[in-house]
């Protein structure tokens, strides 16, 4: 039997029992489908975290109260530790030569207001130096005025979110709003997008960080920004960091500092991990839809006994039998995870449009991976029963007509 010959009949014999066809598809397109959307998730969320740490610069230092070694996780979100951060604690971080600049945060929630229109905001309490060590825009106004950071002053600059909400087509620098306890001016809006430490910077007011301690009522610093002079300095500003804040805490180590690459080596290597877990565990479904192809088709032996032994009688030998089922196991597992990739391909392309931060792409080693299994499942599973077929006696097959 010729493949051309083989080819149309298994395309023939496949059209015949539609039924069957469409729930063998189904169960592979599903497969292949759950392996593309799911490493596409994987992927997203790795591109994500890694897109955000990038965006912190490649000459900046994390400084957090708490060492990530003893308390078991991330530092908690005031700095509760037997000595917190203060103003005083980054300010001294200057005295490194290797340090160019800092910007002492502090973050907190709080409700603002202006012209009867209410909000609750994430408080970013900074210093001018801020501006600079994030690289933030403006689009109107100025940022945080330079001045003594121990002092509070009663000026803010809003987040692009923020501000149209609150004063909708009315200017908002230089007017007055209420934020908390207090009143405060004003001075600047940030531009549109942006990120920092997991913050959407339009949806934040910016304050001076003396402002955000006294609205707190909390002294300690969520986190310490440090920009050393260069990137090969950074290895002697962690050090000179770490060294500073000992003495300053009575020789006591209790702080993390974390670097933009450590993080994101870090990072990569968990969402990773991650992101092939998921495309193994929804691998599984293909050998699922492998065996279930090959109790199908074994089924089909015993219904398509009298054609099998027709075939035979016509001339057709073992191979030939047995190569016309295993190409139809080939065809339909092709065609399964071809659907299936298309399925999964438009499924992230919505999820993408539902949330455009992230990047629904399935890496091409879980497309290829994904396919690649489909069709070696669908082929080795198709093996019994095409042995079975090419085994059976051509007289007793035609006496079962």
């Amino acid at each position: 039997m010729r493949s051309a010959d083989t080819f149309s009949y298994a395309r023939t014999a496949l059209r015949g029992h539609s039924a069957r066809t469409l729930l063998m598809l189904l169960a592979m397109a599903i497969g292949v489908a759950a392996v593309v959307v799911l490493t596409g998730l994987g992927e997203g969320a790795r591109r994500y975290v890694t897109g955000e740490f990038s965006s912190l610069g490649t000459e900046l230092l994390i400084v957090l109260p708490g060492r990530s070694e003893t308390t078991g996780g991330a530092p908690p979100m005031l700095g509760q530790t037997p000595r917190d951060l203060t103003i005083d604690d980054a300010y001294a971080l200057t005295r490194s030569r290797a340090v160019k600049r800092i910007a002492p945060i502090s973050v907190g929630q709080a409700p603002v207001s202006w012209g009867g229109r209410e909000r609750e905001v994430t408080l970013l309490g900074s210093t001018p130096e801020l501006l600079e060590v994030r690289h933030l825009t403006l689009a109107r106004g100025r940022f945080l005025p330079a001045g003594d950071p121990r002092r509070a002053a009663p000026v803010c600059v809003l987040g692009a979110k923020v501000r149209d909400e609150l004063f909708r087509n009315t200017p908002a620098v230089g007017e007055w709003m209420r934020m908390g306890e207090y009143r405060c001016r004003v001075i600047g809006v940030l531009g549109a997008g942006g990120h920092s430490l997991g913050l959407d910077l339009e949806e934040v007011v910016v304050v001076p960080v003396a402002t955000a301690q006294a609205l707190f009522d909390n002294p300690s610093l969520f986190r310490i920004l440090v920009e050393a002079t260069h990137r090969d300095t950074m290895e002697s500003a962690k050090r000179d960091v770490l060294r500073i804040i000992r003495e300053r805490h009575d020789d006591e180590d209790d702080i993390t500092v974390i670097t933009q690459d450590s993080v994101l080596a870090t990072f990569d290597r968990i969402l990773s991990a991650l992101t092939l877990t998921v495309g193994g565990i929804a691998a599984i479904s293909l050998l699922v839809a492998g065996i279930l192809i090959m109790n199908v088709m074994l089924v089909a032996v015993a219904q398509r006994a009298a054609e099998i032994g027709l075939l035979k009688a016509l001339g057709a030998t073992r191979r030939d039998v047995q190569t016309l089922f295993i190409t139809e196991a080939g065809m339909l597992s092709l065609a399964g995870g071809l659907i299936g990739l298309g399925i999964g391909v438009v499924t992230n392309l919505t999820l993408g449009q539902i949330y455009p931060t992230l990047s629904f792409t399935a890496p091409r080693w879980a497309v290829l991976a994904a396919l690649g299994v489909a069709i070696g499942s669908g082929l080795l599973f198709g093996i019994l029963p095409a042995r079975r077929a090419a085994r059976l006696d051509p007289i007793q097959a035609l006496s079962r007509r």
